[in-house]
This record gives structure tokens, C-alpha cells and sequence, in this order.
């Protein structure tokens, strides 16, 4: 049970991270090239994959 509580804040703090980090970038005023941009959505997408497989290994252990 602790371990899916974790799993959980680890999600929510990611959806945050997701939902505020534009919102920074637009206050500071801090440019980003494309490459960088690239490169971060790639993360984002990466990193997107992996939480939801995880999620799927850790609430669905019986198809692995």
C-alpha cells in the first residue's frame, strides 16, 4: 500500500511540473532555442510513457 502511495505523489508532482513549468517560463521571460524545445517534449513524452507503464506493472502485475 505504501509503495502505490508513492507511485502517486510521484505522479501527481510530474502533472504538476507539466501544468506550471510553461507558466514559469512565460513569467521570467527566458528563450528557449528549438533544439531544447525538442528535446524537452521528447522528455516529457519519454517520461509520460514510462509512468504509465509502470502504473499498468504496478496495478496489473498478473499480465506481466
Amino acid at each position: 500500500m505504501r509503495k502505490q502511495h508513492l507511485l502517486l505523489a510521484i505522479a501527481i508532482t510530474l502533472g504538476v511540473y507539466l501544468l506550471f513549468h510553461p507558466a514559469a517560463y512565460a513569467v521570467t521571460g527566458i528563450t528557449v532555442n528549438q533544439t531544447s524545445a525538442w528535446a524537452f517534449r521528447v522528455l516529457a513524452l519519454v517520461l509520460t510513457a514510462l509512468v504509465i507503464y509502470l502504473f499498468t506493472v504496478v496495478f496489473q502485475p498478473e499480465r506481466f
